[in-house]
């Protein structure tokens, strides 16, 4: 369900997106507002799950995570069991961060992120234990030129 945010709702959530842990004295001075009603702003954004969670990032480079893949999956089997059974085995491994069902040739897209090529491997070992698969392509991303978890507020109503 879509709900309705104003200006100061998106600059508000433009700066959460950058920094979650603003004193609430300081982004309500960044919007234009005292702290009561910036703090009342952000509880109903989150109230609304528009601010789904705050997070703290993980610098994975500092946490030998160096490698990541991409990993193109295709099955023949296309019945809720079987996309439970991913959902289950994709939910299970750690170095899956993310997993998208797609459409096209690629039924699924997976990022992986790993210290180096013996860990994807163990990672893919352990996918193709857990469920049939009829083919999967990984590729090894070489340099990342462009990293953001913040989404573009500028769609919304």
């Amino acid at each position: 369900m879509k709900h309705k945010i104003d200006a100061i709702d998106r600059k508000i959530l433009d700066l959460l997106q950058e920094r979650s842990d603003w004193p609430v004295n300081e982004l309500a001075a960044a919007v234009n507002l005292t702290p009561t009603p910036c703090w009342r702003r952000v509880q109903r954004l989150k109230e609304l799950g528009i601010l789904a969670r705050q997070v703290a990032l993980v610098d994975r480079h500092q946490v030998n995570l160096g490698v990541t893949v991409f990993v193109s999956v295709r099955t023949r089997e296309h019945d809720v069991p079987w996309l439970e059974k991913f959902r289950a085995a994709v939910h299970g491994i750690a170095e899956i961060v993310e997993a998208h069902r797609m459409s096209g040739d690629v039924d699924y897209l997976l990022k992986v992120v790993v210290p180096d090529i013996a860990g994807y491997d163990l990672v893919y070992k352990r996918l193709i234990q857990a469920v049939p698969l009829s083919d999967v392509s990984s590729s090894f991303a070489m340099e990342e030129l462009k990293f953001t978890t913040a989404v573009p507020l500028s769609y919304a109503a």
